[in-house]
Parts: structure tokens; C-alpha cells; sequence
């Protein structure tokens, strides 16, 4: 019995602790966009918007949107051109597949390499998930958020929606952007990560 209780402990402990690494992720996570929002050297905004900008409207952190998912790999994938919001035509293959469970149901979503990307060797291992939901247009960007993934060593990865940002072209329509295809999709709405730029109109 007294084992049991000591398993039970470390268990809890464990993770507690995960989580509040996790939610420290997510922290520097909107640290780091914040700060690259604020310097004219990195900002996508206009240089109206950068006089006025002082941070992102996030989401409250919520770790059910934080999952751990079944990841398919997909060789053989054909190169194709990821529609854009320009005439920009951006070679991207598909490298695999996420499998998980949000609120009961299964969904699955579709992650991709830059093909030009993947030759610099700070972005070889890089994954980019693009994705809509029922969110955008209303508290979220009509186009869709980003995420970004590394190639996971194992059969699982760590999909946390908590870290979904805004394509360039949300502030500033002199950026070309990708456009998430309708297979990643998602018809639940996901409540966090950042919002719609209030000065940009959907």
C-alpha cells in the first residue's frame, strides 16, 4: 500500500511538473512573438501599426489543446504548389500525418516541408502545420494560423494549438502567404494561441 502511495506521489509530481514546463514554453513562446512584433527590423507590421503596437491578444493558456498525437509519416509524397495569397508559388511536399482526439473526436491534419526551406540547415528538421477552424473570421484570423513542428525521433508528437500564430499577411498585405489547403481543416472551433489583429480587417 505504502509503495502505491509513493508511485501515486511521483506520478502527480511528474506531472505537475510537465505542466508547468509546458505552460513556460508557452510563455516564451508569446514572449518571443512579442518581441519580434516590437523591433523594426523583424515586424510584419506597417510603421503605423509598430507606433501603437505593444503586444499580442492571446488566448488564456489552456492545456487541453495541448495534445500528444500519433504521427504517420508519408513518403513518396508528390511536390505541389501550396496556394498562396499572391501569385508567390511555394514547392511544398507532404511529410506526414498527425492523428488525434480533441473533445472525443478524431481528427487528423496534414504537415509539410518547404522545399526551399529545407536547404538551409537551421530549418532541415522544420514541420509546418497551417490549419483553419471554426474560430476564424470571428476571434482569429479569417486565413488560418500557423504552427511550427520539428521532426518528431518517435511515433508521437506534441501538437500545442496554444502556439498557433498569424501569417505575416494578417498585419501587413504586402506579405505573400500561405493558404492552409481544406484538408486541414478543422470543424470544432480552437480557443487558443493568438487572436485576430484588431486593426486588420477580415
Amino acid at each position: 500500500m505504502k509503495h502505491c502511495l509513493i508511485v501515486l506521489l511521483l506520478s502527480c509530481v511528474n506531472l505537475i511538473a510537465q505542466k508547468t514546463t509546458a505552460i513556460k514554453e508557452i510563455r516564451d513562446f508569446q514572449e518571443a512573438l512579442n518581441k519580434k512584433f516590437v523591433i523594426a527590423e523583424t515586424t510584419p507590421l506597417t510603421s503605423e501599426d509598430l507606433e501603437v503596437f505593444t503586444t499580442h491578444e492571446f488566448f488564456a493558456i489552456n492545456m487541453h489543446y495541448r495534445i500528444k498525437a500519433d504521427f504517420i509519416r508519408t513518403p513518396y509524397e508528390t511536390p505541389f504548389i501550396m496556394q498562396t495569397t499572391t501569385n508567390r508559388e511555394p514547392i511544398y511536399v507532404k511529410y506526414g500525418e498527425v492523428h488525434f482526439r480533441l473533445n472525443k473526436k478524431k481528427y487528423i491534419l496534414n504537415v509539410y516541408q518547404n522545399q526551399a526551406l529545407i536547404e538551409q540547415e537551421e530549418y532541415k528538421n522544420y514541420l509546418f502545420l497551417p490549419f483553419t477552424d471554426l474560430t476564424n473570421g470571428k476571434t482569429t484570423y479569417g486565413g488560418g494560423r500557423f504552427i511550427d513542428l520539428e521532426i518528431p525521433e518517435k511515433q508521437t508528437i506534441i501538437i500545442d494549438f496554444n502556439k498557433a500564430y498569424n501569417p505575416y499577411c494578417a498585419y501587413n498585405n504586402k506579405y505573400s502567404c500561405p493558404i492552409p489547403p481544406e484538408e486541414n481543416h478543422l470543424e470544432i472551433e480552437i480557443p487558443v494561441g493568438v487572436k485576430s489583429f484588431k486593426r486588420h480587417k477580415l
